[in-house]
């Protein structure tokens, strides 16, 4: 599958965020941090992270496919994405850690929450939310001093191949000045990137560092870590 096939369907487009404080925990950041950077989420979907964070005074810039399109349509798109996703949860509880999270409906509360703090934002600095189709994107090189990328790399591992994950990591690596965080680092069953270790061996021959650490958030079962890269 390619993303370019889903530039022109929306209907094909998940549009399902996080909220700023599952962002934190699962990238383990501190807003400490933050302060003083510059920093890019991609793919951003419908999450709350760069409202608030630009709220505290960070330099936050989001992109992502979906971005192309109306805010109305993605916020019609992103709550039946959440029934759709809610529906399914309840069949698929026991894959779920329900320590963050204590029940479906909380669950609920903080998706649909997310969706209306990122699209309010949107309407109201549209600047800040990029439309961008990976394995590219419109943003110079070392834009921005740390990226981070969630849910996107790695889950899909197969349906994405291993040479759209390198590109893509690569070009998130072009437009990071300094570190790159990655979360989670297994896909939808659960279990581990199958072809991790040749993907760090390619960029650790290209000079960066690489690291699994562990975070405090693991909602889907085995996601408790992420990938942190310093660019050397």
């Amino acid at each position: 599958m390619s993303l370019e096939e889903n530039r022109l369907d929306l209907s094909r487009i998940i549009f399902i965020g996080r909220t700023f404080e599952e962002y934190m925990a699962m990238f383990g950041l501190s807003e400490e941090e933050l302060q003083g950077r510059t920093v890019l989420d991609c793919p951003g979907g419908a999450c709350a992270f760069t409202a608030r964070a630009n709220a505290l005074g960070v330099q936050v810039v989001s992109a992502d496919i979906a971005y192309g399109y109306p805010i109305r349509a993605l916020k019609e798109k992103g709550l039946e994405d959440i029934r759709h996703a809610m529906d399914q949860m309840e069949k698929a509880r026991t894959g779920f850690n329900w320590e963050y999270f204590s029940s479906v409906e909380e669950l609920r509360e903080h998706r649909e929450r997310a969706l209306q703090e990122c699209t309010a934002d949107m309407a109201r600095y549209p600047e800040r939310y990029v439309p961008a189709v990976l394995p590219v994107l419109p943003f110079d090189d070392g834009r921005f001093d740390l990226t981070l990328s969630a849910h996107f790399l790695f889950m899909y591992g197969d349906r994405l191949d291993y040479d759209f994950h390198l590109k893509t990591l690569r070009e998130l690596l072009r437009v990071t000045r300094k570190e790159l965080r990655i979360y989670p680092l297994v896909g939808l069953s659960g279990e581990r990137y199958a072809q991790m270790d040749d993907l760090l061996n390619h960029i650790r021959e290209e000079g960066c560092t690489a690291e699994e650490v562990q975070v405090p958030y693991e909602f889907q079962k085995g996601t408790g870590r992420m990938l942190r890269i310093l660019k050397g």
